[in-house]
């Protein structure tokens, strides 16, 4: 579960544009590899995130609904993108867009996962905001941790119905800017 006790400064972590953080995890999420600039914005050491849950970096006003997604995708072997706002250690932000991949064994099998994330685009983090504080209200109305999440999920759910296109094409959406998706090259 998510480190509790950390309280968030509103402060924004710094991450910079060129940068790239990157993390694998076994099936559970825990966390098999963190590259320095993972290390160093959750403010973390290797040994402190080697084995830990990922969620460990979990911000407290992220739709838990959103996860659900991501895992429910990861593990029927399809990739994620999704836009994610993470807890440091000192209790600073910070947003990423996330690439996260099943990784397979030599038997074809999945083994983990990887995650690659970025600096997001700025024109799309008012839209994310303003949708994951529609979904954390709703998830946080609910009688139950379950029944919130569900709730969450079948707003963002309408969201894209309205919208007209699926998950994918939403994400993308959100950003006048292109981004290259591998899957279309």
């Amino acid at each position: 579960m998510r480190q509790t006790g950390i309280r968030p400064t509103g402060r924004e972590a710094p991450f910079h544009d060129d940068e790239l953080i990157v993390s694998k995890t076994d099936l559970k999420g825990q966390i098999t590899y963190a590259n320095a600039v993972f290390q160093r914005v959750a403010g973390y050491s290797e040994a402190e995130l080697l084995g830990a849950p990922h969620n460990l970096i979990r911000h407290p006003e992220m739709p838990a609904a959103v996860f659900k997604l991501l895992w429910d995708r990861l593990q029927t072997g399809h990739e994620v993108f999704a836009y994610v706002l993470n807890l440091a250690r000192n209790g600073d932000h910070y947003w990423v867009f996330a690439h996260v991949t099943p990784t397979h064994g030599a038997d074809g099998r999945c083994v983990g996962y990887h995650s690659n994330r970025r600096v997001p685009y700025a024109d799309a983090l008012p839209k994310v905001i303003a949708l994951y504080r529609e979904m954390r209200a709703i998830e946080r109305a609910a009688t139950d941790y379950r029944a919130g999440m569900t709730a969450a999920a079948a707003h963002l759910g309408r969201v894209l119905a309205q919208a007209g296109v699926d998950y994918d094409r939403f994400v993308f959406s959100l950003s006048a800017h292109t981004r290259i998706d591998a899957r279309a090259a």
